[in-house]
C-alpha cells in the first residue's frame, strides 16, 4: 500500500508528517543585488596571490635563497668578481713593483695592540741577514720598527683598466716601510698584489670559456635533439669521440701548438677557446635530451603547424623551457675551466708572463725545495680551492632550485 495519508482540506502528507510538494508549485527564489564576482569563493590573500602567480624565475630565486650554502657561495663569487673590476685599487703594490731588498720575504702579521693599547693596524719591519751556512735569507721582525698601515692612500702609479692613470690604493705600507701580508717572490714582488691582479685573468677565463661551450652546446645539441634520426646519430658519435680523449693531455697538446710569437692577449684568447671547445659536450648532451622530450609536446606541434621555422621553435619555445637547467649546468663547468687554465699555466703551457694568473703564480712553486723553504708561494692554491668549491656549491643550489619536481 501507499504510505501517503490524506486529511480533509490539507495538502498530501507522508506517513512521517512531511509535506508533499507538487511539481507545479513555485518555490521561493532569492536573487542577490550585489555585483557578480566569479572569484569571490576562491579569492586569494595577497601572500597567496604573490606565491601562486609567481613566475618560474621568481620561484627559482626563492628556492635558491633557502639553500644557505649556495647563498654564501654566491656571495663569495660575487665579491670575487666585483673585486676584479677594481683590482688596481685593492692591491697595495703595482703588478710589477719590485722590492729588491726583500726577496722571498715571509708574510708580515698585522697587529692592532702595542704596549697593551689598541692602536691603528700596523706591522713590524724586518731585520735582514744572509745565512751563509744554509745559503738563505733570514728576515726577523723588529718590534722597534712599527710601521702603521695607511688606508685610502697614494702609492704606486697604475693605469686603471690600462687607460686611466691613477695612484689611489685601498691600503698602503707606511712611508719608507714595507707591507707584505702574503710575502714576496723571487723578484721581491708582493704576492698579495699579484694574486689580486691574477684573479682578473683566472676568473674571466672560466666565464669566457663557458660562453664558448654554452654556444656550441646549444647549437649542436639543439640540432641533434630537434631533428633526430641520422643527424642525431652522427652528432652523438662525434660527441663520444671528443669525450673519449683525456682532457688534460688534450689541453696540453692544443696549448703546445700555440705559436710562441703570439702576444699575451692572443695566448689568452687561444687558451679560452681551447677550454671552451672541449667542455661543450656535456651541455650538448643535456640540450639534446631535453629537446627530444619537448619536441613532442602540444605547444611545439602547434608552432610547427603555424609554420614556424625550426630556429624559431628551438630559440623561442624549446630552449626557454629549460634555460634554468642550462644555467645551472654551466655554473658547474666553470670550475673545470679554471682548473684547466691553472694546470696549463702551472706546467708552462698556458698563459705566460707578463700576464699574471693564479696558474702563472704557481709556476714558481714547481720546485719542491722552493716550496719547503718558502711555503707562502703556495697561497694561490687557496684562491683556486675557494673558487672551485664556491662554484660547485652554488651550482648545486641552482640545480636544485631549477628542478620543478624537487
Amino acid at each position: 500500500m501507499s504510505d501517503l495519508a490524506f486529511a480533509p482540506g490539507d495538502a498530501p502528507r507522508t506517513s512521517n508528517g512531511a509535506t508533499v510538494v507538487h511539481a507545479d508549485s513555485q518555490p521561493f527564489h532569492y536573487v542577490s543585488a550585489a555585483p557578480f564576482d566569479p572569484y569571490a569563493v576562491e579569492r586569494m590573500t595577497p601572500t597567496q596571490e604573490r606565491f601562486y602567480m609567481a613566475s618560474q624565475w621568481r620561484m627559482m630565486w626563492w628556492k635558491l635563497c633557502r639553500h644557505r650554502v649556495a647563498v654564501v657561495s654566491g656571495a663569495v663569487l660575487l665579491t670575487m668578481y666585483l673585486s676584479i673590476l677594481i683590482c688596481e685599487f685593492l692591491a697595495p703594490y703595482g703588478l710589477d713593483t719590485r722590492n729588491t731588498d726583500f726577496i722571498f720575504a715571509p708574510p708580515q702579521r698585522v697587529r692592532i695592540f702595542h704596549d697593551g693599547r689598541l692602536v691603528a693596524p700596523f706591522v713590524y719591519g724586518f731585520d735582514y741577514r744572509l745565512d751563509m751556512a744554509n745559503l738563505e735569507r733570514v728576515y726577523t721582525p723588529n718590534p722597534e720598527k712599527r710601521q702603521t698601515i695607511r688606508f685610502f692612500c697614494r702609492g704606486d702609479d697604475y693605469l686603471f683598466w690600462g687607460f686611466i692613470p691613477a695612484d689611489l690604493h685601498l691600503f698602503c705600507p707606511a712611508r719608507g716601510g714595507q707591507l707584505f701580508l702574503l710575502g714576496t717572490d723571487r723578484l721581491g714582488r708582493d704576492l698579495l698584489s699579484r694574486m689580486i691582479y691574477g684573479a682578473r685573468i683566472s676568473l674571466t677565463v672560466g666565464l669566457l670559456g663557458v660562453a664558448v661551450s654554452f654556444t656550441l652546446g646549444i647549437l649542436i645539441g639543439g640540432i641533434a635533439g630537434y631533428y633526430g634520426g641520422w643527424t642525431d646519430i652522427l652528432i652523438q658519435r662525434g660527441l663520444e669521440v671528443v669525450q673519449s680523449f683525456p682532457h688534460l693531455p688534450l689541453w696540453m697538446a692544443l696549448s703546445a701548438i700555440l705559436p710562441v710569437s703570439w702576444s699575451p692577449l692572443l695566448v689568452y684568447v687561444g687558451i679560452t677557446l681551447i677550454l671552451g671547445m672541449i667542455e661543450w659536450t656535456h651541455l650538448a648532451r643535456a640540450v639534446r635530451s631535453k629537446l627530444l622530450a619537448l619536441r613532442e609536446e602540444d605547444f611545439c606541434t602547434a608552432a610547427v603547424l603555424m609554420g614556424a621555422r625550426p630556429a624559431r621553435i628551438i630559440g623561442r619555445h624549446l630552449l626557454p623551457s629549460f634555460m634554468s637547467h642550462l644555467i645551472a649546468s654551466a655554473t658547474l663547468v666553470v670550475p673545470g675551466m679554471i682548473l684547466g687554465e691553472t694546470a696549463l699555466s702551472f706546467l708552462g703551457l698556458g698563459l705566460r708572463p707578463p700576464m699574471t694568473s693564479w696558474g702563472v703564480l704557481l709556476n714558481e712553486a714547481q720546485n719542491i725545495n722552493v716550496v719547503a723553504l718558502y711555503p707562502w708561494l703556495m697561497f694561490p692554491v687557496v684562491c683556486v680551492v675557494i673558487t672551485v668549491l664556491a662554484f660547485n656549491f652554488f651550482g648545486d643550489g641552482l640545480r636544485d632550485a631549477a628542478d620543478p619536481y624537487h
